[in-house]
């Protein structure tokens, strides 16, 4: 085999990772942009959506269940703000964020009580399960159809973002949070708005992530929000565009790097003796690249520096 055919299948597999780990991330910025908080229980909304999917299905159709899952992850998100966030909105931001952390446990418990921690095995969803073949490699159809969803639906939320009301006011409370208040922004509105679209697209992304990793268990949306989060910190968290672009390079890079014992090894260079050496360090790649932003520029590629006012 030649370097394009054993190395194709990983860089497929990549962008597809890396489209579903963007659609986590910006439910991350764009919270983040307006209150500046992590909602860390962003994750594990994700892998409620995988659950609902995998019980919803075994009463009503695949193609019904979608749908309903998807307006049941929204208002969880919805639900998630006016409990957790609005009672705290003057708070303190360490309180805001133990009770992130508190949603994150909550729901994790939650699905561990119902699922009695077992795995749960996903739906295979006609279509975009089936197999076809892409540049001689045979992959999902979910592998191919991810990154143009993913710049189909960034495209949407763009233009709403500056094409409508809700979402000129959303970059008004990003930009200046006491001064929308006084002018007349509805901020209970704008916010819940936010959290409604960032679980929509945590909806849609966890369909297409477990249609290519199809076992569901309560702590299933742990490593992809992790991954999530530092997606959004590389491309400058608060920045649409860089957290796509964050996802697609650490989905990418992270999937070559499982496959690179196989790569070297096929391709022929014979560098690798031990099966699966270099691909234990693909979760790492990833936090040693928040260590790296971090130091090196803690805004981010896409980010700005905020100063803060006194």
């Amino acid at each position: 085999m030649n370097f394009f055919e054993v190395t194709m299948p990983y860089v497929l597999a990549g962008i597809s990772v890396g489209g579903q780990y963007a659609l986590i991330s910006i439910g991350y910025t764009m919270v983040f942009g307006i209150l500046r908080l992590i909602n860390f229980a962003h994750a594990d909304v994700f892998m409620v959506a995988g659950l609902l999917m995998i019980y919803i299905s075994a009463t009503l159709s695949l193609f019904a269940a979608i749908p309903v899952v998807i307006v049941m992850i929204i208002i969880l998100g919805f639900i998630i703000e006016r409990v957790a966030y609005k009672p705290l909105r003057q708070a303190p931001r360490m309180s805001v964020m133990i009770s992130a952390i508190g949603v994150s446990y909550l729901l994790q418990n939650l699905a561990l009580y119902i699922t009695g921690g077992l795995n749960k095995v996903y739906p295979a969803i006609p279509w975009i399960s089936d197999s076809i073949t892409v540049f001689g490699v045979t992959t999902k159809r979910v592998t191919v159809i991810t990154p143009f969803l993913v710049i189909a639906l960034v495209y949407v939320l763009v233009w709403l973002i500056h094409r409508t009301k809700v979402g000129i006011a959303m970059r008004a409370v990003a930009k200046d949070f006491e001064t929308s208040q006084l002018m007349g922004i509805k901020i209970d509105y704008v916010i819940s708005s936010t959290f409604a679209m960032g679980s929509f697209l945590a909806a849609v992304g966890s369909v297409l992530y477990f249609s290519n990793y199809p076992g569901v268990v309560p702590s299933s949306g742990a490593m992809p929000g992790l991954k999530a989060f530092v997606a959004a910190v590389f491309g400058g968290i608060g920045s649409i565009p860089g957290a796509v672009l964050g996802g697609f390079l650490i989905g990418t890079v992270e999937s070559l790097i499982k496959g690179l014992d196989t790569i070297l090894g096929q391709a022929g260079a014979g560098l690798i003796q031990s099966p699966m050496e270099l691909a234990t360090f693909s979760d790492a790649f990833t936090f040693v690249l928040l260590i790296i932003i971090l130091v090196f520029k803690p805004t981010g590629l896409f980010g700005e520096k905020v100063t803060d006012k006194v």
